[in-house]
């Protein structure tokens, strides 16, 4: 309790209560998995709201991808976002996220394109890499069907979604085939190194999300022991040595978050690879704070992505 009470002591006001249900952090295993998946699965989507599921086809030998479609126009030329739901690589549904990206589509009058990119452990980070690619590419594909300007493609994810964001952004980078105009990365999820062999110090990394559930979250999607020296560095964002060319970044994360530092590292190596970069710091925030909406941390965290993602797709 006394840890506890310690913790609660250091985070927003606004967010205690909440945090309160997630002291100790989630502790995610093989055994707690399913019960985890019940509460955080698909969910209906909102009715009169501009938001549609699709199958689109998959990559070379891969099945096809479910998609969901939000505030598409055909014809005309606005900027479009590809979207990847958070969830540890474990967790959760593209439909979760309705609440926070169909704001966002409507503020801004863009169209997005969220995937539910298949989970581990049931498929490793190549075939989730595969769909969010194809994704990528059906969005391309159909930009004038979606109303989507070639010129002003973003990508955007939150936690395990914000690692996926940074993936694909490496991903397109490397193929040439696309090109990224910005990417937008909420608390993301990016060195698998965290929580196995590096522990950041307490109180960073104490509420929702600990290093229990992200070396989990991480050796499901790797498919083997996080932070070895030979984990597959196309999977893994603060591992590619080279980000020279990477579109401009937005990226926020509480300053409470288990993720704070490898953010931090990663926006730091962005600049020096001349990569023009924001990292927005929540003050006393943990790991998915903005769940807590209309408390002042989440309120400074819309409008920030509001005006980077302005600025980052050309919309004054």
């Amino acid at each position: 309790m006394i840890e506890s009470d310690e913790t609660l002591a250091k985070i927003h006001p606004e967010l205690r209560e909440f945090a309160a249900q997630f002291i100790p952090d989630l502790q995610l295993n093989a055994d707690t998995l399913q019960p985890f998946r019940e509460g955080f699965g698909d969910i209906p989507l909102p009715e009169g709201q501009p938001v549609r599921r699709q199958m689109i086809g998959g990559s070379d030998g891969q099945p096809d991808v479910p998609v969901l479609v939000i505030n598409d126009k055909p014809g005309q030329s606005r900027p479009g976002l590809l979207h990847m739901h958070g969830g540890g690589f474990v967790l959760g549904a593209a439909s979760t996220s309705i609440a926070r990206i169909m704001p966002l589509a409507l503020e801004l009058d863009l169209t997005i394109v969220s995937v539910d990119y298949r989970l581990a452990p049931e498929t490793i980070y190549s075939g989730s890499i595969a769909d969010n690619y194809a994704a990528l590419q059906w969005l391309y594909s159909n930009a004038q069907d979606l109303g989507i300007d070639t010129d002003r493609i973003g990508v955007i994810g939150e936690s395990a979604g914000g690692g996926h964001a940074a993936i694909i952004a490496i991903e397109a980078r490397n193929r040439g085939e696309i090109d990224i105009a910005f990417q937008a990365l909420i608390y993301p999820m990016l060195d698998d190194r965290t929580g196995s062999t590096v522990f950041p110090q307490p109180p960073i990394g104490q509420v929702l999300w600990g290093p229990t559930a992200n070396k989990f979250g991480w050796a499901a999607f790797l498919g083997m022991a996080p932070g070895q020296d030979n984990v597959p560095v196309q999977a893994v964002p603060a591992r590619t040595s080279d980000l020279q060319g990477l579109p401009p970044t937005f990226v926020a994360v509480g300053e409470l978050d288990l993720f704070y530092p490898e953010n931090q590292d990663y926006v730091e190596r962005l600049r020096a690879a001349n990569v023009e970069a924001e990292l927005l710091t929540i003050p006393a925030a943990f790991h998915g704070f903005d769940m807590v909406e209309g408390t002042a941390p989440a309120l400074q965290l819309k409008e920030a992505l509001l005006s980077a993602l302005r600025k980052g797709l050309g919309l004054g």
